[in-house]
C-alpha cells in the first residue's frame, strides 16, 4: 500500500477538521446540508433532483473552503489592513453568496411542490 496516499488523505482530513473547528459559517452550512439531505430522503424526489441537490450542496461547501483558503492566504501575505485585500476577500465571499442563493432557489424549485400538497 502506498503510504504517501494515506498521508495525503490524512492532510485533507486535517484540513476539513480545521474548517469545522474554526469556521462557524462552514458548520452552519453543514447543518443546512444535513437538513436538505434529510428532506431528500423524506420526500419522494427523483434521482435527478437528488443529484442536483447534492451537486449544489457540495458546490457551496467547496466554494466556502476555497473562500477560507483565500482569506487565510491574504491574512498571511498582508496582516495589516489593506483595501486591496478587503476587495479580494469580499469578492471571494461574494462567490459563496451567489452559489448559496442559487442553491436556495434550486431547493425551492425542487421542494415547493411537496410543501403545496
Amino acid at each position: 500500500m502506498d503510504f504517501k496516499i494515506i498521508k495525503n488523505f490524512k492532510h485533507a482530513v486535517d484540513g476539513i477538521k480545521d474548517i469545522l473547528i474554526f469556521e462557524r459559517n462552514f458548520r452552519i452550512m453543514i447543518l443546512i446540508a444535513l437538513i436538505v439531505i434529510g428532506a431528500m430522503f423524506y420526500f419522494p424526489l427523483a434521482r435527478l433532483e437528488k443529484a442536483v441537490l447534492l451537486v449544489m450542496i457540495f458546490s457551496v461547501l467547496i466554494l466556502e473552503l476555497i473562500n477560507v483558503v483565500i482569506e487565510k492566504i491574504m491574512d498571511f501575505v498582508q496582516p495589516e489592513y489593506d483595501e486591496r485585500v478587503k476587495i479580494i476577500k469580499d469578492l471571494s465571499a461574494g462567490v459563496v453568496l451567489l452559489a448559496s442563493l442559487g442553491s436556495v432557489i434550486i431547493g425551492i424549485i425542487i421542494f415547493w411542490p411537496y410543501f403545496l400538497k
